[in-house]
């Protein structure tokens, strides 16, 4: 009997602030679903607290139906207090969040949790993620040199009265309005993740090329379509917009937003392909950041000049119902 699931249900108002990302440009163009943050222009220059860039990803996410809204927190950053940094520059409010979704368990989407989670007092905040999230991992490179990312501090965390919630399978958040993907099923044969990945299973270290806590958010914006939300994308872009449009059973595809892995040697030859598959899905918006890397980001930017959207800290997307022209 095949499985049932409850339907994403259609928004009315989707928010997405970038709060840590790699880069900053306060001068970067406005338009009416691109909204920047400016410099003030009240103070002298210097005495006001600026944002700040990091390597890292962060976003707060805010839906609004007819009958209900809610904002959630979509990854932490890589420092402690870099996240909390900005969201004091922007006044958002750690008091304020439903819930906070981890991508995956790499520290530069994990690291900022504890400084957030400090500033909340003893409000309890639940947080979302695969239960391979909690795998220590490293990369080892040719010259065999090694980087490893630490997997978030289960047990200190818990002290600070967080709620972990792990989940392998799909999750529905805010009334349904928010899809929590799980594990991203691989259909493309050029995304086939990082090869010099490592996790630390039963005390060994494995090989782990497909980092398989890799998740996305998934939004549908009433009569525009999803809005798919990567953190690092290790399941690759064209991999999770297919997924959503399967556990969502919508084939529009409104917009692909932040990281997308296409970075360094070992990923940029799918970059063609990659960008091959968008011309044909035709997204209105497309924001790479974060990983996305120099040299995918300038392509996005020549071959999809009408959906490109430069990523800044600080941007807030503003996507609302209603019929694309």
């Amino acid at each position: 009997m095949a499985e049932t699931r409850p339907a994403l249900r259609a928004v009315d108002r989707l928010e997405v602030t970038i709060l840590v990302d790699n880069s900053i440009d306060v001068f970067l163009p406005r338009t009416e679903e691109v909204r920047r943050t400016r410099l003030p222009s009240e103070l002298p220059w210097g005495d006001g607290k600026a944002l700040v860039a990091e390597h890292g990803y962060s976003a707060l996410v805010s839906v609004r139906s007819s009958d209900h809204s809610a904002t959630l927190l979509f990854d932490a950053g890589v420092s402690t207090q870099g996240l909390i940094h900005n969201m004091n520059v922007m006044e958002v409010r750690p008091q304020d969040l439903h819930s906070i979704v981890l991508s995956h368990g790499h520290v530069d989407h994990t690291q900022g949790l504890m400084g957030l989670i400090k500033r909340m007092g003893k409000q309890r905040m639940p947080i979302l993620l695969h239960p391979d999230a909690f795998l220590n991992r490293k990369a080892v490179f040719p010259d065999k040199s090694e980087l490893h990312t630490p997997a978030p501090n289960h047990h200190l965390l818990e002290q600070e009265n967080v709620e972990f919630i792990e989940e392998r399978g799909p999750s529905y958040l805010v009334e349904q309005m928010v899809l929590v993907t799980d594990q991203i099923h691989r259909s493309t044969d050029f995304e086939k993740g990082f090869p010099i990945h490592y996790s630390e299973i039963n005390g060994a270290w494995q090989s782990d090329p497909l980092i398989h806590d890799d998740q996305a958010l998934v939004v549908n914006v009433r009569d525009k379509g999803l809005v798919v939300l990567t953190g690092c994308g290790h399941a690759g872009a064209i991999n999770s917009i297919r997924y959503a449009q399967k556990l969502t059973g919508i084939d529009t595809i409104y917009a692909l937003l932040r990281g997308l892995h296409l970075t360094g040697g070992i990923f940029e030859p799918i970059i063609p392909p990659t960008i091959n598959e968008l011309k044909a899905i035709g997204p209105r918006l497309i924001m790479p950041g974060h990983c996305t890397g120099w040299k995918a980001t300038h392509v996005f930017a020549r071959e999809l000049p009408e959906a490109f959207v430069q990523s800044s800290v600080g941007t807030r997307l503003v996507i609302e119902s209603g019929f694309v022209t």
